[in-house]
């Protein structure tokens, strides 16, 4: 199914990137705050980048249990993951995650679960085989995003991110981010997307 609206997007010929609603979409308990209206919608993800301030090639691991980075950004891997009380199957199911792709951030973790906080600000665990590393971001304000050519005020439009739309995040540049959805690329303001925090230092492990 094509990731665009079939309309035309709010200035002239330019497309809308969004897609759904999915069915099932949400949790088992109703969405709070800016998401009780809208469904998430999902644009096509790009490029896969992960987010570490430590870890990778020539830089000391962290002392956390993935030995990454805490907090960090993280998306949703499947279109189905359960979110529960605490670390393990034990813990009862607050609600269901039903948005591959969906930007999480990592507040705490263990060897196997992750503490993480939705774009609604709701927290809970996931276990670690549910979320990726794959870098995301989501429109969470009212609203069509420009995708602009450049990483500058002013630049020509390329598209439009609609409302609760997700985006791969391609690079990043100062307070701006190129994003990837659609078959677009183009970039956004940092602070107009929900997910595109910077990288975040750690304290090297202790052998």
């Amino acid at each position: 199914m094509d990731a665009f609206d079939n309309g035309v997007g709010p200035s002239g010929g330019h497309r809308t990137l969004s897609k759904g609603p999915a069915q099932g979409q949400g949790r088992l308990r109703p969405f709070r705050a800016r998401f009780d209206a809208l469904p998430v919608k999902l644009a096509a993800l790009g490029l896969a980048l992960t987010l570490s301030a430590c870890g990778a090639r020539g830089q000391e691991a962290c002392d956390t249990p993935s030995t990454l980075p805490v907090p960090r950004f993280v998306s949703l891997k499947f279109g189905e993951v359960y979110a529960r009380k605490g670390p393990g199957e034990d813990y009862r199911i607050l609600w269901v995650w039903r948005s591959k792709g969906m930007p999480l951030e990592v507040v705490a973790e263990t060897s196997d679960w992750r503490r993480v906080r939705g774009p609604d600000g709701a927290i809970a665990w996931a276990h670690k085989r549910g979320v990726d590393g794959r870098l995301t971001v989501m429109r969470v304000k009212p609203g069509a995003l420009a995708m602009l050519a450049a990483p500058k005020p002013g630049a020509r439009v390329v598209a439009w991110l609609s409302p609760n739309a997700i985006a791969a995040l391609d690079r990043s540049e100062g307070d701006w981010r190129r994003i990837k959805a659609g078959g677009e690329t183009g970039w956004v303001p940092a602070a107009e997307v929900w997910g595109a925090g910077g990288p975040t230092p750690c304290r090297p492990r202790e052998d």
